[in-house]
């Protein structure tokens, strides 16, 4: 009766909430009608603008910021300002609250590891928890508004944005734009917990030539809908208010002043109702793509939809003139300044311009920045993001050792691990790796010594001898650890080294960390490697001379505690990468879902196949894999089962389970993957494709069946003529630990 009962209400219910929406798009959209009639062309303008409060001349060529505020030319501000409010609302003309925003990219105060760590957990609860968490302590300081989750697919590590996404996969990336979306947005984005998400950076990024930020990108439409722009859809579907733009060419022509992208497919195709703001300065720096000069690059980014310009100037110095010369229309103006007070109206600043602006005096809310709550969430998530990607002679996790020696560059200072982006880091409640693990290992002693020093500066990056100077720190690490019962060698990148502009050529580890690893070995030790980084690292010596390596990225306020925790035994690894990792520099770009090729690697033997010569054969492989990391405990798979091998029709399905046991003596997670292989289509379809995952929770000696059911919508691919299809025929099912080591099924599906 219940059941009947709520099936009877559940489509009243939602015929209320679909008029009830319509209801107030009504009086939204009465309301800005009314509003643009009273505005002036320049206070329009102004709406198009967004100003910082370093920089004065942000807004117009004449007026400070404040003043541009009183006259109603401050759109939005990159930062929070209650009096510039208080000067925007009560003082101006017409009293339009300014849109403050911030990139809020992996927590706040509280900060959380860097996305791509992030990523490794493949634990969807906890990204979005963290975005809530991120965007409740952002809104408590007066900020409305986020630059984030950044979405960009990142097929090379060289480039250091790589830090700030979700890594190579677009399903994967999918699902962790829209739980982020989500999580910063809420259900109410007007909420005094939430804010206005922004994804970025569209588009296609990620794909930079040469891993070269800002670099230019050249690819097939075919190729971007099926690999780049699955992400930017799903945070447009979530729900996402706004975009940013990108900095690179997109068929030719720059993303912020290009047509096709920001209004036939996001608007005509997606449907994205939100505005667009440029990149910081992009769209002046269109003249530098030889675009044109200023009036030019403004026109075309005004009529290819680009709403609002960050940092540039150009539409305050060239709107006018271009509306004079009628090189673009009155509607274009307007449609941009519609977008920009319908968000503003949706995040409920005519309501109440000053909702966390107020905050900023509220204790309670006060209070929770960098809380206890928050802290010890902070933990748990980075500790679920560290990779053990080797432990071959088990010396994880550390058994009651009575002394541990804590060795290298990389650990030392709290802030060199908190990782790109952190804009608002707090840093009294973190520790040094030492300080973690002694209070971990209270009955041990730990000391510290650095070794030497992260890299001898950039000029020396790459020359051996650069490394003399560290000769007398490597002698006293090792003196130090003469009677040691273990090492931990913390080494890696600290965190300006990747982020924007933070591209690199060698992503090895510099030959003065190499020479300390080699030092240690010799002592030897039982040794663990512990690489910091914002990217994948070349860490084949490191994997040929070390039998314990941990990849524990950069991870925010408790990067210390957790690693200690994973160290110690007190929280068992789960996360595995959403990166692959290169054996060689050589290799890059590399990942996992790539095409097949005519003679592919491993078919025909070595001879005329795929492969690079100049390395063993067995060597063309990753280093570790997409998917790819280890627990203490040691799961076996069972074989792949399905319920039928032929299906047919979209309304069809196969279920498709394995077994899987833990024989560990500890509970744990296992992140099971599954992967699809189109036999034959109408187009090259990838080798295997990630289309599920499952995080699930073991019980020592406990087995357990997991399942997927797979219909036509995980078979789907966008053909030559970009129509999003499935198409009959033969396939592979596998599940599997990693992309790697998947066990395969064959089915067919008819029409």
């Amino acid at each position: 009766m219940l059941l009947a009962l709520l099936l009877a209400v559940a489509p009243v219910a939602s015929m209320t909430a679909q008029k009830k929406a319509a209801t107030d798009d009504r009086q939204m959209d009465r309301f800005i009608t009314s509003l643009m009639k009273k505005m002036t062309l320049s206070e329009k303008i102004g709406q198009l603008n967004l100003g910082a409060g370093s920089d004065p001349m942000v807004i117009s060529n004449s007026y400070g910021l404040e003043e541009s505020a009183r006259k109603g030319l401050v759109g939005a501000s990159g930062g929070a300002d209650m009096n510039l409010q208080k000067i925007a609302v009560e003082q101006s003309r017409l009293h339009i609250p300014i849109l403050f925003g911030i990139d809020v990219i992996h927590g706040f105060a509280t900060t959380f590891p860097i996305p791509l760590a992030q990523a490794s957990s493949w634990n969807l609860d906890l990204i979005k928890r963290g975005a809530q968490i991120a965007a409740r302590e952002a809104a408590s300081q007066g900020f409305s508004w986020t630059w984030s989750p950044m979405v960009d697919i990142a097929r090379d590590p060289r480039w250091g944005r790589v830090a700030e996404g979700a890594g190579e996969d677009p399903f994967l990336g999918s699902a962790i734009a829209r739980v982020m979306v989500q999580g910063y947005q809420g259900s109410d984005m007007g909420s005094d917990s939430n804010l206005v998400a922004c994804f970025k950076h569209f588009g296609l990024y990620g794909a930079a030539e040469g891993g070269r930020d800002y670099n230019t990108v050249d690819m097939s439409r075919w190729y971007m809908y099926n690999f780049y722009l699955p992400p930017y859809k799903a945070a447009v579907d979530a729900g996402c208010a706004t975009g940013m733009c990108s900095f690179n060419v997109v068929d030719g022509i720059p993303a912020s002043g290009n047509k096709w992208l920001l209004t036939d497919l996001l608007r005509d195709q997606w449907g994205f109702k939100g505005f667009i703001v440029s990149d910081a300065n992009s769209v002046g720096e269109m003249e530098f793509h030889h675009m044109g000069d200023l009036d030019e690059v403004s026109r075309m980014a005004i009529t290819a939809g680009m709403d609002m310009d960050m940092g540039s100037q150009h539409y305050v110095r060239a709107l006018v003139k271009l509306l004079n010369e009628k090189k673009i229309s009155m509607r274009d103006i307007d449609t941009s300044v519609r977008r920009i007070l319908e968000v503003k109206y949706k995040a409920g600043l005519f309501d109440d311009p000053y909702r966390h602006l107020k905050l900023q005096k509220d204790a309670s809310r006060q209070a929770e920045m960098l809380s206890d709550a928050h802290v010890d969430f902070a933990r748990r998530f980075a500790a679920e993001c560290i990779v053990l990607l080797k432990n071959d002679a088990g010396v994880l996790p550390l058994a009651s050792p009575h002394k541990v020696a804590v060795i290298g560059p990389i650990g030392n200072d709290p802030a060199q691990i908190f990782g790109t982006w952190s804009t608002h880091p707090d840093r009294r409640k973190s520790h040094s790796i030492a300080q973690a693990l002694q209070m971990a290992l209270p009955q041990a002693e730990v000391i510290q010594a650095d070794g030497c020093e992260a890299t001898e500066g950039y000029g020396d990056y790459y020359n051996d001898s650069s490394s003399v100077k560290s000769d007398p720190k490597i002698a006293d690490a090792v003196a130090k650890s003469a009677d040691a019962d273990v090492i931990i060698a913390c080494v890696g990148e600290y965190s300006g080294w990747s982020g924007e502009a933070q591209s690199r050529v060698n992503i090895s580890l510099p030959p003065c960390q190499k020479k300390l690893l080699k030092a240690l070995k010799a002592t030897g030790k039982k040794i663990v490697v512990v690489v910091f980084s914002g990217r994948p690292l070349v860490l084949t010596d490191e994997d040929r001379n070390f039998s314990t390596i941990v990849e524990a990225w950069h991870g925010g306020t408790q990067a210390a505690d957790a690693l200690a925790d994973i160290l110690t035994g007190k929280a068992n690894p789960s996360a595995k990468t959403t990166m692959t990792f290169p054996r060689y520099q050589g290799q890059i770009p590399i990942y996992y879902n790539h095409l097949n090729t005519g003679r592919p690697y491993g078919e025909y033997g070595e001879l005329f196949t795929c492969t690079y010569k100049d390395i063993s054969f067995k060597d063309n492989t990753p280093l570790y894999p997409f998917g790819y990391g280890l627990s203490y405990n040691k799961y076996e798979y069972g074989q792949v089962r399905v319920d039928k091998t032929t299906a047919r029709g979209d309304g069809d399905r196969i279920h498709v389970s394995v077994d899987i046991t833990n024989h560990g003596s500890r509970e744990g997670k296992e992140v099971v993957q599954l992967y699809i292989t189109d036999m034959a289509g109408s187009v090259s379809l990838p080798v295997e494709e990630l289309k599920g995952f499952q995080k699930v929770d073991f019980q020592p000696g406990e087995t357990r069946t997991v399942s997927f059911d797979v219909d036509t919508s995980l078979l789907k691919f966008y053909n030559s003529a970009l129509q999003y299809v499935w198409e009959p025929g033969d396939f592979k099912i596998g599940i599997g630990p990693n992309s790697r080591d998947v066990s395969m099924v064959k089915v067919h599906w008819d029409k």
